[in-house]
C-alpha cells in the first residue's frame, strides 16, 4: 500500500513538472511573440518608407520652383482633381500636408505607381481601405509630370 502512495505521487510530480514545463514554454513563446509585434510596430516610420516604383530619391531645395509649381498645379487640375480636393478629404486624401505624413520618394512612387504600391505598400493599402477600396487611378505620368505635382504640393 505504501508503495501504491509512493508511485503516484511519483506520477503526480512528473504530471507536474510536465504541464509547469510545457506552460514555462508557451508562455515564453508568446511573450517573444508579442515582443516581436511590437518590436515591429515601433520600428516602422512611415516618413521612413519610399514605397515601390521608380524613384529612389528625391532632392527638395529650401527655395520652391515656380515654373514647376504652374506647370504641377495645372497636370494636378486636369489629372486628379476628379478624386482629390487640395485641402479636404474627396474619393481620395487631400494632398496637402502631405509631406508631414510622407516620404517625398513615397509620394512620387504613389502617383507613379498606384497599381504595385496597393498591392506591396504597407501604407497605400491602409489608404486603400481608409478610403472605401477606391484604389489611385494611374495617370500614366511622367517622372517630370509627377516631379512638378509635389513641387505644387509643397505649397498647398
Amino acid at each position: 500500500d505504501n508503495l501504491k502512495i509512493k508511485k503516484m505521487k511519483l506520477f503526480y510530480y512528473i504530471l507536474l513538472s510536465i504541464s509547469l514545463l510545457l506552460g514555462a514554454c508557451t508562455s515564453n513563446n508568446t511573450s517573444n511573440k508579442q515582443s516581436e509585434s511590437t518590436s515591429e510596430q515601433t520600428k516602422y516610420d512611415p516618413m521612413q518608407d519610399i514605397g515601390f516604383g521608380p524613384i529612389t530619391e528625391v532632392n527638395l531645395t529650401d527655395e520652391i520652383n515656380q515654373d514647376l509649381v504652374s506647370r504641377g498645379k495645372t497636370i494636378y487640375d486636369a489629372k486628379c482633381t476628379a478624386c482629390h480636393k487640395p485641402t479636404e478629404k474627396f474619393i481620395g486624401p487631400a494632398p496637402k500636408g502631405i509631406f508631414e505624413r510622407r516620404n517625398p520618394v513615397w509620394i512620387m512612387n504613389m502617383i507613379l505607381n498606384p497599381d504595385k504600391m496597393i498591392i506591396e505598400n504597407k501604407l497605400a493599402k491602409k489608404l486603400l481601405m481608409e478610403f472605401n477600396g477606391a484604389p489611385m487611378a494611374n495617370q500614366n505620368l511622367t517622372e517630370d509630370e509627377a516631379r512638378a505635382i509635389l513641387e505644387y504640393f509643397r505649397t498647398l
